[in-house]
Parts: C-alpha cells; sequence; structure tokens
C-alpha cells in the first residue's frame, strides 16, 4: 500500500467541489485515511512550497492558498502516489485532459483545484506537515476483496 497527500485548495472548497472530487478518488477505490479542513497559514505554505519560496511567482501562490481553506486528505491504495496524479490530469486544467479532475472542472494553471504529492519522498514530507500520526486511521475497508486480488497488496 501507498500513501498521497492530496490538498483540495481553495478554489476547490469554494467552488464546493469537495464531495465530487474526494468521491472520484473513492470511485476509483482508494482508502482515505486521514482528512480535515484547515486554513494554510503563511508559514506552513512556506514549509509546504519551500522550493518555491525564492521564485517570482511564490508570493501570489502563497495569497492563493492562503486565501480560504483547504481540505487536507491521505489517500491509501495500490501505486497510489501516480495513479492519482494521473486523476488528476495535467497541472493546468487548460491541457489537462477531458475525463481528468482538473480536465472536467479546472480552466486556469494555478487554480487547479487539488494538490498531490509527487512522489514518495515528498508524500512523507507533506502528510508530516499536515498530521499527527494518531490522526492517520490504519483501517481495512470491508469491500477490499471487490477491489483488488488478495496478492495485489
Amino acid at each position: 500500500m501507498e500513501r498521497t497527500l492530496i490538498l483540495l485548495k481553495p478554489d476547490c472548497v469554494e467552488r464546493r467541489l469537495i464531495g465530487r472530487i474526494l468521491a472520484r478518488f473513492e470511485d476509483k477505490g482508494f482508502n482515505i485515511v486521514a482528512m480535515k479542513m484547515l486554513q494554510v497559514t503563511p508559514e506552513l505554505a512556506k514549509e509546504h512550497y519551500a522550493e518555491h519560496v525564492s521564485k517570482p511567482f511564490y508570493p501570489a501562490l502563497e495569497k492563493f492558498i492562503t486565501g480560504a481553506p483547504v481540505v487536507a486528505a491521505i489517500i491509501e491504495g495500490l501505486e497510489a502516489i501516480r495513479v492519482v496524479r494521473d486523476l488528476l490530469g495535467a497541472t493546468s486544467g487548460l491541457k489537462a485532459a477531458p475525463g481528468t479532475i482538473r480536465g472536467d472542472y479546472s480552466s486556469s494553471r494555478q487554480m487547479n483545484l487539488v494538490h498531490a504529492s509527487d512522489g514518495p519522498e515528498a508524500s512523507a514530507r507533506e502528510i508530516g506537515l499536515y498530521f499527527r500520526k494518531e490522526e492517520i486511521c490504519n483501517f481495512a475497508l470491508t469491500i477490499t476483496p471487490w477491489l483488488r486480488a488478495s496478492d495485489e497488496g
């Protein structure tokens, strides 16, 4: 099993798309093992986007991510990092394929609804920024045998 962090960004929350987006991950068979709504502070934004802080676009990014609440969630499943990113589509909603989350709901590069970790190291770091260990629920869904074969994890 693999875990990845997703953030339903302020544009997703403000547009009231939280349920529709979460349903896409559940429909795919992923398990949500932690979730909460929070207001990202400038300090948390700087930690999360540390590699971008010195870039010219960072002030606008920080203003956006701190502008309204986000929903943070940990998604668990086979190849979760890659598959979640595939479900999201290209970063720019203008370039994302129809059928992907961004392709269906976004028409912007920055206001692209959802952040997802881009690799195992980023996932572990980002999960640690948003969740304490005791906030993560470790459980197996009773439907799991109907979602994947027993030798698949």
